[in-house]
This record gives C-alpha cells, structure tokens and sequence, in this order.
C-alpha cells in the first residue's frame, strides 16, 4: 500500500514556499517543480488538533473548511492567541505593518518582532513597509488608531487577494505607492502611544519572490480548488506561490490550491493524474480598489 502523509501546512523560509508534513519531512518548493497528490478512496479529512494537540475524537470536518479544526479545537486554538487579545502580558516587542495586496487591498497588523516578514510573506502580500515597534498592547492600540481614523482594515480575504493578483503594476515603486502615502498619513496621526517607536517608510516588495512580478510572472489563474475529496488528485508544474496559495500549470490551465485545504486529509504520492477535485472560476478583479515530490 502507498505511503500516505498528513500535511502540516505550508511555511516561508528565506529560500521560498515549504510544505510540512506531520513527522517533521518538508517539501522545498521551487518554481517548475512538480506538484502532484491524491487523496485515496474512501478518505476522510478529520480535524488536526489545537495548539501542538491531536483532537480527542478525531472529529470529521468539511473539505472546504481552511482551518481544517472542529468546533471545540477551533476555539481552543484561538484561546491565548495574540489575535484574540488574551495574550495581554506577552513581554515580546512587536512590529506594525501596513501591507499591499493589490489596488484598493491594503491592511494593518502586527506581527512579533522576531519573525521578521514571514508573516507578510504568509498572508501573500506583495509588498509592505513597517510602521513602527514597541510593547504588544502599544502596538494593538496603534493597529486600533490606523482602523479608526484612516478606515485601515486588519482583515482582507484571501479571495480577494487572488482576484487582482494577476492585474498588479509591473513597477515596484507603483505597487508601493498607495502604502508609502498611507504611511506618510498614518505618521502624521496624533495620539501614537508614547511606547511605540515609529519607523520610517521602507518599501518591500515580493512579487519576485512570488513569482508574478515581470518576466517571473506565469499564464494568469483561470480557476481555484474549491476542495479536495476522496478519490480526487491534482498535479501540476507550480508557476508561482503566494502566501497559502500554490498556483500549478494544470491541464485545465493555471489552478490556485489554497494549501490549508490540504490540511486533515491523509494524502498518496501521485504521478501525471489529471485535475481531477472540485474547482471553481477564480473571480477576476474589475477596477478594485485575498513528503510526496
């Protein structure tokens, strides 16, 4: 019987896009490598634990869930996280951004100063600035500043983030523009808590990282997986990867994989198989101002 493997998600390292495995195996992903896995007959996605834990009852979840957890695990996993706000007394400094995704897409966050962009890189934005650093709740109240007095989001869909990214500028500087203007605005801002050390503006661009930038850039996405189901498998050449998303020259053309789709399903090595899971159209921005090879 085939090897099967349950993936822990994908990671950014300095080098590019890894997928992990459950065990510790990664899978470095290069551009013009091959990608191609199948989920056996008769699989069932179960949900992958909270916080390092295996769920007790191995509940099912659906195959169009990106979090792959259960309700219980869900809320346990979201309990004494930074994005709750229950981790009030984490003594680590902390970094706030505004990051660029596309016309129109720009957000405010925090990241933990330790792990420099590869929360940027995560979340697929395609070019970001810091704006300040300082204690965890200084950086929250600043994040709160931005989203009340300029209307800054601290959330933008992954769905819309895929709709312009094969419309983006050729120029880096263009693709900075809207966040070095925000940023001027944003600095000129009073009420800044007094434990948060402003930045200046230093634009950083990932579109050559990601692949869609000029002559690195690929055929644009025609389609996006929808899920992945048992008895289905999907293979292709990967043109380029931002944030979660693989995007892989497939028969049917240029299909985005979501990899937190990926997530709870036990999954079988597999060669020259068609795109064969659901997909769906990949909705197009108009004017918009989200160990197996």
């Amino acid at each position: 019987m085939a090897q099967a493997w349950k993936c822990a998600g994908l990671r950014w390292a300095a080098d590019g896009p890894v997928l992990t495995w459950v065990g510790g195996r990664r899978s470095v992903l290069a551009r013009g490598k091959r990608v191609a896995f199948g989920v056996a007959e008769g699989g069932v996605r179960t949900c992958v634990g909270a916080r390092g834990h295996a769920c007790p009852v191995r509940a099912g979840v659906t195959g169009r869930s990106t979090g792959a957890r259960c309700e219980e695990c869900a809320r346990l996993d979201r309990a004494h996280s930074v994005a709750a706000d229950t981790m009030a007394d984490d003594p680590r400094p902390y970094h706030v951004y505004l990051a660029w995704f596309g016309p129109g897409l720009v957000k405010v966050g925090i990241t933990a100063y330790e792990r420099g962009s590869a929360r940027l890189l995560e979340q697929g934005a395609v070019c970001f600035s810091w704006l300040g650093r300082g204690p965890l709740m200084a950086a929250r109240r600043t994040e709160e500043l931005l989203r009340a007095a300029l209307g800054v989001p601290d959330r933008i869909p992954y769905a819309h983030k895929r709709a312009v990214r094969a419309a983006l500028s050729e120029s880096a500087s263009e693709r900075a523009a809207e966040i070095a203007g925000l940023h001027a605005r944003a600095v000129a801002l009073g009420g800044w808590p007094e434990a948060l050390t402003p930045e200046p503006f230093r634009g950083v661009d990932h579109a050559g990282v990601f692949g869609i930038d000029g002559a690195e850039r690929g055929s644009a996405a025609v389609a996006e997986v929808a899920e992945l189901v048992a008895g289905g498998a999907i293979g292709g050449e990967l043109v380029a990867a931002a944030g979660p998303d693989l995007h892989l020259a497939t028969e049917r053309g240029v299909v985005v994989l979501d990899t937190r789709l990926m997530t709870g399903w036990e999954l079988l090595a597999a060669v020259g198989e068609p795109c064969a899971v659901p997909v769906r159209e990949l909705r197009r921005a108009a004017g918009v101002q989200e160990g197996l090879f």
